[in-house]
């Protein structure tokens, strides 16, 4: 910092934007350029922006880019590729990496004054300087106590509802008091297809075999009727799967992403417990999939359904197709927050399709197994464009600018 600045203002600002709290009782660490080079293996991953030090060996797993794409920026300054191109990161994935914040680059400081800052001797600018005063995020300043259940207390915050579950945080939800009722909540994601896919090999044999006694008959009209041969089975099969990717994309846009009425709290806790909490926490494991005791009732209510507007070996074809499309969607669900696929595969692409869902674009992007029904709905999650990003980077220092914008240069309302 040059001498006769004064640095007050700077470090408000920067606190009050990355949401970070003034800590008196903490400073900053300091490290060497060559220290941060040392860090560059999936055992301990650093890296920069500016002076600033992020140890994100604990992200390199689940990075939406995979981790190779983070190993080789290992040590150096990312702020040219967190505004991209390929990829502009949002607001809330800076927000989100302040977490693995550790300390600043010392680069002009004599080996003598690093030590000294390691020791914990402080000289009387270190000890004055308000930069040494900010620390990470602390959770308990939020809208709600996280040392409680929220369940019951997202209800309360009203207006401020949207703008909170939207802006996630890597940390785990405590839904309610009752260890029963927080354990219903939580399963891990071999359950699902634990549970789920012998019935679907049950359900499949029954189909077929009943199929082939050539007893099921589709009727056009009281007149006419065409038998549903065993061979058939295949194509109601797919059918169902494609019927489920339908339904996956109604349900997640207009009953997960519903607009809760601001006034009304039951509504408003309904949707925190559907999906808002997700969207708060989107890397916690225990809650990537759905629990099979609650998604039973889901499930049953198709399954009368099916089979009582069609006969029965035609309606349980098409819905045990559908079921089989239900796990392979929660098994993508859990693969695209936790996996790490190939790049320029399919799942890669989905990966950060779904990513840009959760930071960026809540209203689009509703397909999470397939993006097909985004296309005719027109909530496909538009391509990125950098030729202003690129000039905002030149003319801030090499800081996005905090307005995302549009192709066509609009900003966003």
């Amino acid at each position: 910092m040059p001498r006769g600045l004064d640095p007050i203002p700077l470090v408000i600002f920067l606190c009050a934007y990355f949401n970070i709290e003034m800590s008196p009782s903490e400073s900053p660490r300091f490290f060497s350029e060559k220290e941060v080079a040392n860090h560059s293996t999936k055992n301990s991953c650093w890296v920069l922006t500016g002076t600033r030090i992020y140890d994100v060996t604990g992200f390199l797993r689940i990075h939406p880019g995979g981790e190779a794409l983070i190993l080789s920026q290992s040590g150096n300054d990312i702020r040219m590729e967190m505004a991209g191109p390929p990829h502009r990161h949002s607001e809330n994935a800076r927000r989100w990496m302040e977490q693995y914040y550790i300390g600043e680059l010392d680069t002009d400081a004599s080996a003598d004054e690093i030590q000294m800052v390691r020791e914990g001797t402080k000289t009387v600018d270190e000890e004055t300087s308000p930069i040494n005063k900010c620390s990470q995020v602390n959770l308990d300043t939020d809208l709600v106590d996280w040392r409680k259940p929220l369940a019951w207390q997202v209800g309360n915050l009203g207006e401020k509802y949207e703008t909170w579950v939207h802006q996630p945080v890597n940390q785990p939800i405590r839904l309610f008091g009752n260890e029963f009722m927080e354990a219903s909540t939580k399963t891990s994601w071999y359950m699902v297809p634990a549970v789920w896919m012998p019935l679907v090999f049950y359900l499949s044999w029954y189909c077929y075999t009943t199929l082939a006694q050539e007893t099921t008959r589709l009727f056009a009209s009281t007149d006419y009727s065409f038998l549903v041969h065993k061979y058939s089975f295949p194509l109601i099969f797919v059918m169902g799967m494609v019927t489920w990717t339908f339904i996956e994309y109604c349900v997640h846009r207009f009953v997960f992403h519903m607009r809760p009425p601001a006034h009304n709290y039951y509504l408003i806790t309904i949707h925190f417990l559907l999906h808002g909490q997700h969207h708060k926490s989107p890397y916690d494991g225990s809650r990537l999939v759905f629990p099979p005791c609650l998604a039973s009732v889901v499930i049953g209510s198709f399954y009368l359904l099916l089979t009582k507007s069609f006969p029965e070996a035609l309606g349980v074809s098409l819905f045990v197709g559908g079921l089989f499309g239900y796990v392979v969607y929660d098994m993508i669900h859990y693969y695209l927050h936790y996996g790490s696929p190939q790049k320029n595969s399919y799942l890669y692409s989905l990966k950060a399709y779904h990513v840009k869902h959760h930071f960026e674009n809540q209203r689009a992007g509703f397909g999470i197994s397939t993006t097909l029904w985004d296309y005719p709905f027109n909530t496909l999650i538009p391509e990125q464009t950098f030729q202003k990003t690129q000039l905002t980077l030149l003319s801030t220092g090499g800081r996005p600018s905090p307005i995302p914008l549009r192709p066509g240069n609009q900003p966003l309302q």
